[in-house]
């Protein structure tokens, strides 16, 4: 395959960026993304240009690293798929392919593709987790839970924390994220403790961080490489409120 590609190049968060123009011959339709991209990168060090700097970690669609816009979809044009799991055959031969960062100004810019995601590791250090005792590892079978609500967690419990939500989202409103954390965990048992805190300290945390609120267009479920359901969102509006009115 032959492509050209226009990828976003800027040597530092304070530093103007701008689309750069590159043309690539001899790519294989089974390559993914990320391949494709270590080809260029190969290139450019060959000819003595510096490479194109972006994330990357299990290249499996676990860890949620590989976040970038391609041709303005978050991980590209498939859906239920992170750019590492996008393969090349999806795009035509002799393709023009635009690819950048996430867009969102809790997500600053570092180099190139890459941007800071802290701010969802922060939402999370407010509240997504539960407390446990030290020691030995309880019997799992004294803490019942229906297949049903199991299966029900999980889906949120899916979420990767990749930021695409944020990305696709008009708002850059982080409710998906955010939601998916606090329902998994107010789902189960085992989150309950920590339930009214929980989801008061995320939401502060996510509207201190700066991002904005969600209006409900669906664009975030669109985007997810996981496929978090929009109702999450509603879930969370609901947990917030019981926070304030009901007494544990």
């Amino acid at each position: 395959m032959k492509l050209h590609l226009r990828v976003w190049r800027q040597a530092g968060p304070e530093k103007p960026g701008k689309f750069v123009d590159y043309d690539l011959d001899g790519i294989s339709p089974d390559m993914s993304f990320l391949e494709m991209l270590d080809t260029l990168n190969l290139k450019l060090v060959r000819q003595g240009e510096e490479a194109v700097e972006f994330e990357h970690d299990c290249r499996e669609g676990i860890c949620g690293s590989c976040s970038m816009m391609i041709d303005g979809n978050p991980h590209g044009p498939d859906r239920g798929t992170a750019t590492c799991q996008l393969h090349m055959r999806r795009f035509a031969d002799g393709a023009t392919i635009h690819v950048e960062p996430w867009r969102a100004k809790p997500f600053p810019i570092i180099r190139d593709l890459t941007v800071d995601r802290s701010a969802l590791d922060r939402i999370i250090a407010k509240g997504g987790f539960i407390s446990v005792n030290t020691g030995n590892a309880p019997e799992a079978n004294t803490t019942l839970i229906g297949r049903d609500l199991a299966e029900a967690a999980f889906e949120g419990a899916a979420c990767i924390g990749c930021g695409a939500c944020v990305a696709a989202c008009k708002n850059a409103s982080a409710s998906l994220f955010t939601s998916a954390k606090i329902s998994h965990l107010a789902k189960v048992p085992q989150g309950h403790p920590e339930r009214k805190h929980r989801v008061q300290a995320m939401v502060a945390q996510m509207d201190a961080e700066g991002f904005g609120s969600c209006s409900n267009t669906g664009a975030c479920e669109a985007a997810c490489p996981k496929e978090i359901k929009l109702e999450n969102i509603a879930e969370m509006n609901r947990e917030w409120a019981r926070s304030f009115f009901v007494r544990e």
